[in-house]
């Protein structure tokens, strides 16, 4: 790659890094914990166990594969790299889920968990014969999730992100137009679902 196209491409990395799932869901998770908790000490214990489970120990997984060289590199490029991150993840999102249920948090937080749980399985399922944008599909959830927390106006406002970050994952070649928006439309749909089962 020659100095113009890296430049041209740095926009397109720093927003892939900065809004990667794990970055996007941590963020989520802690902005509402907060705002359902009158303690902090709460919102912080709900937001720490989800984020360490469902954002750090998958990252500390993939990193450990990248550095061992399994993983090409942390966006796991190809197919096949992501098995092992995605049953890992799907591990950690169930312990989120009963942990977070145990410990009696708001019912909107055990749903995110139970969200992020049946994106991974279904991620997981998609990926054995499709390379569908999971950088979509969380993005988007965040959109969901602060419009049935915060209202309609902070859901709007974020909204931008979702055509931003897909984008990017086109600029960078990951996925096809195709897979960004499948990824978004995937995003969309289960937290609505899940929210009607969970009601």
């Amino acid at each position: 790659m020659n100095a113009s196209t890296y430049m041209r491409e740095s926009w397109a990395r720093v927003i892939s890094d900065v809004l990667s799932p794990p970055v996007v869901w941590g963020v989520m998770v802690f902005s509402i914990a907060f705002h359902l908790s009158d303690s902090n000490q709460n919102a912080l214990l709900w937001a720490g166990v989800y984020a360490v489970l469902v954002c750090i120990i998958p990252v500390i997984y993939i990193g450990w594969m990248v550095r061992r060289g399994k993983i090409s590199d942390i966006h796991m490029k190809y197919r096949r790299e992501r098995i092992g991150p995605f049953l890992v993840s799907i591990g950690c999102a169930a312990l989120a889920w009963q942990a977070l249920r145990m410990m009696d948090a708001p019912y909107l937080l055990p749903l995110i968990a139970g969200v992020t749980l049946v994106q991974l399985i279904v991620m997981s399922l998609i990926t054995v014969w499709w390379q569908i944008s999971m950088h979509s599909m969380s993005i988007m959830v965040a959109v969901v999730a602060t419009g049935m927390v915060f209202g309609l106006t902070p859901a709007l406002a974020i909204s931008p992100l979702v055509p931003i970050v897909g984008a990017a994952r086109l600029r960078l070649q990951r996925h096809t137009f195709a897979q960004v928006l499948a990824g978004a439309l995937l995003g969309a749909a289960i937290p609505v679902l899940l929210l009607q089962v969970y009601r």
